[in-house]
């Protein structure tokens, strides 16, 4: 199948398939004409990367991953530690956005939006306020 069929048949968008074939995460046939040529394996390994990636995998991730599918000597305690670290840093970055989170309430809640150019958000902003 061409990479609009592909992309119909993975999710990802055309753009997508092509950069991961750049980047060595796919590689297709190429027909005489040079057209690409998705096999059903190719389509499988897209939405593959299409589901890992939606759970916020990286790309090395996801390069990871797709090795451990296609070793058949791999072991589920390999395949775990990869998805316990990735929740771990899950886990970081949402401590790091509730931070910023409780930054912008207070920042909010200090100002009185009124209609006078004080503004508590603005001297935050410009470094003249600490940030606690």
């Amino acid at each position: 199948m061409n990479v609009k069929q592909a992309s119909a048949a993975s999710g990802l968008p055309a753009k997508t398939i092509r950069y991961y074939e750049e980047i060595g995460l796919v590689s297709p046939a190429r027909k005489g004409n040079g057209y690409r040529h998705f096999s059903e394996a190719d389509v499988h390994k897209l939405a593959f990367l299409a589901r890992s990636r939606s759970l916020g995998f990286s790309l090395s991730e996801c390069r990871k991953l797709l090795s451990l599918y296609d070793d058949d000597e791999r072991t589920s305690a390999e395949v775990r530690q990869l998805a316990v670290r990735h929740i771990e840093d899950v886990d970081r970055k949402l401590n790091e956005l509730l931070d910023v989170r409780r930054v912008l309430s207070r920042l909010i809640n200090s100002c009185e939006g009124d209609h006078r150019p004080d503004c508590p958000i603005m001297d935050s902003l410009s470094g003249q306020e600490p940030e606690t």
